[in-house]
């Protein structure tokens, strides 16, 4: 009888086949033990996501759909734009205000305004037509560099972060409170700024990495320095935290704000933004998950930058991390060998970790083997099998040559045209289980030919074909080469 495929292991069972380095420490130094993260995501695509260059402005309906995806994937709040910046943006804003109210959804709206009352006036507005408060997302520079090229005076920007948080706090409209540029900001100007604004009712401060400069070790060292102030303080005072991936240091730069204890932070779907984007939303919540900081299901993740990179005009890359074309694929021979090998023992969580960091089945995908250069013959009885087709030995080897002679993996058209070919015609396909199939047929790549099929070999005479496939065996089994590739 066919072993059972097991889906779920308990984390004891799990431990003999994946030696957990990443928790060592958690694991063997005590102060680690109790630390729990309670951290809620903000998602800056609808916002800080159109500030690309290289996008298009979704419309409407598109951002409806992304925000019902966000709403799925346990996301906690979304920036949705900039009510400022003109009338299709305060329109737009209005709309996805107006379907999370009437939808009863949880995700809470935040906009982007400059710290000026005129700003935030119509926020205001919008607050006022769908009959709650949205947050304001208020933000000013805070980097010499910054104020520099401004030619701003501290004071100015005090004044000026007084009268805005004064405006919205006496409407109603929750503040927080964001400094561009915190990374590289002056401990004394953020410690003014931050002050200023909590003392004037703003419930949130976000610190920025606007242009990509931090490292994790830096972050640390920031968010220690905020943290102490804000605690000084004696207020319950929300902190968030905003990045950038110019280093390529986005997702750990994120990871280390949050082990500091942010409350918040901010990312967007396949880190679309200014210049190399913003942390990316997806890879977050991997690694979140993957760190057992949320339990959240992760199976719409896919759609949801899916729909993202359709609505804006983004090309995902194959190699791209969990989304890509190639993130669960391969067509080399040792790995698919291996994964294969995992399925024969029926145990769909070996076979979706032996070589893959990331389950495919947590992002609702799938493992996928394909037949190319560097593939073997466990590549070629796989696939087959995996459409029903018998793999006969005449079969493999003419798919076998034919993938040896290419320079790229054949496209699932290319290797059906060799079936049709090799069985006659018409393709025969049968029913069959991956959990009773034999171990296949096994070629040595030095008794193989590797030129190119041609229709006259494809269309060989039963006696020729069967002293062939002879020939091949007898050479095979005296070279010992029916080992597995």
């Amino acid at each position: 009888m066919a072993k059972q495929k097991k889906n779920k292991r308990t984390k004891k069972e799990e431990e003999p086949l994946i030696f957990e380095w990443n928790e060592y420490h958690q694991r063997f130094q005590s102060r680690y033990i109790s630390q729990t993260y309670n951290v809620e995501l903000d998602d800056e695509t609808l916002r800080d996501g159109l500030q690309s260059p290289s996008v298009k402005d979704p419309t409407i309906e598109e951002k409806l759909r992304i925000v019902h995806l966000m709403e799925k994937l346990g996301i906690h709040a979304a920036d949705i734009g900039l009510p400022a910046s003109g009338p299709r943006a305060k329109a737009d804003i209005t709309r996805i205000a107006q379907e999370i109210f009437d939808n009863k959804m949880k995700i809470r709206p935040n906009c982007a305004v400059r710290t000026l009352v005129d700003d935030i006036k119509p926020l205001l507005e919008i607050s006022e037509k769908v009959g709650y408060p949205i947050e304001a997302a208020m933000f000013i520079g805070s980097s010499p560099i910054r104020i520099y090229a401004e030619e701003w005076s501290i004071n100015k920007m005090l004044r000026l972060t007084e009268e805005a948080v004064d405006f919205a706090v006496k409407h109603g409209i929750p503040v927080m409170y964001v400094t561009e540029d915190t990374t590289r900001a002056h401990p004394r100007t953020i410690k003014r700024l931050y002050t200023t604004a909590i003392e004037h009712g703003a419930e949130r401060i976000c610190v920025c990495d606007t242009v990509g400069y931090a490292n994790p070790l830096g972050v640390y060292y920031l968010l220690r320095f905020i943290m102490k102030m804000v605690n000084s303080l004696d207020r319950n005072i929300k902190v968030d935290w905003h990045g950038h991936s110019d280093r390529g240091l986005a997702i750990p730069n994120t990871m280390a704000a949050i082990s500091s204890g942010v409350n918040r932070v901010h990312a967007t779907a396949l880190g679309i933004g200014e210049r190399v984007g913003n942390t990316q939303m997806d890879q977050l919540l991997i690694n979140l998950k993957l760190e057992g900081i949320i339990k959240t299901d992760l199976r719409k993740l896919t759609e949801y930058c899916r729909t993202v990179a359709s609505a804006v005009g983004f090309n995902i890359s194959p190699n791209y991390p969990i989304i890509g074309e190639d993130a669960f694929r391969t067509a080399t021979g040792v790995h698919a060998a291996a994964i294969i090998k995992a399925e024969r023992k029926g145990d769909a969580f070996m076979a979706d970790r032996i070589y893959s960091g990331v389950p495919a089945a947590m992002v609702g995908r799938r493992q996928k083997i394909e037949v190319g250069f560097m593939s073997g013959i466990s590549n070629i009885v796989y696939w087959l099998k995996k459409r029903g087709i018998k793999p006969e030995e005449h079969l493999v080897e003419e798919i076998f040559k034919a993938a040896k002679a290419r320079d790229r993996v054949l496209t699932e058209d290319e290797i059906m045209q060799i079936v049709k070919y090799s069985s006659g015609g018409e393709i025969q396909v049968k029913k069959d289980s991956l959990k009773s199939w034999d171990k296949g047929i096994k070629f040595n790549k030095k008794n193989v030919s590797l030129k190119p099929s041609t229709g006259k070999s494809l269309q060989k005479s039963k006696s020729t074909r069967a002293k062939s496939k002879k020939a091949v065996k007898a050479k095979m089994t005296k070279s010992g080469a029916l080992r597995n590739r």
